[in-house]
């Protein structure tokens, strides 16, 4: 446990330095994000509560987070067949409005009745929080995720189709067992996006 306490961190100071040294978007526009989130609604829905299992929440994220993967889907750091293709059409601008209005969305958790906080999966609280609300920027909400979709970007993770200095490390060690009760857990967390006026 003391071994997993320092990897994580020292990948929240990687996270974070690495952050801190990208050229700096400019300012988002929310309502210019509002106007633009067409794109983004088939799969995200406009206000970022997804309608699709294989499409994550994005409403209540991090503005950084959001920035970070759509440059990163834009520069082919990340790849998708659907993301890479929408983002490569995002200018600076375009992308910070996005992320100015994705993140500008109001969410609430609730953990399940016989879910306690300390029954988390102990592997992901540092980052992801208990009720699957990310505690550093460079890390995404889990709440309600389905379990498909955090399956699939761990097992990315653990083969190195994504890579991350925190990520890619625990997702090499978890077993698929793990894998599936982390995802479950998550996904068990009731979830709402109440929509920005």
């Amino acid at each position: 446990m003391r071994s997993f306490a320092i990897i994580v961190l020292g990948g929240v100071f990687l996270a974070q330095a690495a952050l801190a040294e990208t050229a700096p978007l400019p300012a988002g526009d929310p309502a210019a994000g509002k106007a633009k989130a067409g794109l983004c609604r088939t799969c995200h829905g406009l206000n970022g509560y997804a309608r699709i299992p294989i499409a994550p929440h994005i409403g209540g994220e991090n503005p950084a987070y959001i920035e970070h993967q759509l440059a990163a889907f834009r520069d082919g750091r990340r790849v998708h067949e659907v993301m890479t293709v929408v983002a490569r059409g995002l200018d600076d601008q375009s992308i910070a409005d996005l992320a100015a209005w994705f993140s500008g969305q109001s969410i609430q958790v609730a953990l399940p009745a016989a879910s306690p906080p300390e029954a988390a999966p102990q592997d992901c609280v540092a980052c992801h929080g208990a009720d699957g609300v990310a505690l550093i920027p460079d890390a995404p909400n889990l709440a309600g995720e389905n379990v498909i979709y955090i399956e699939t970007q761990i097992k990315a993770f653990r083969t190195g189709k994504r890579q991350h200095e925190i990520m890619s490390p625990i997702a090499a060690e978890l077993t698929d067992e793990a894998m599936r009760a982390a995802a479950t857990w998550y996904a068990n967390v009731a979830l709402t996006v109440a929509p920005a006026l």
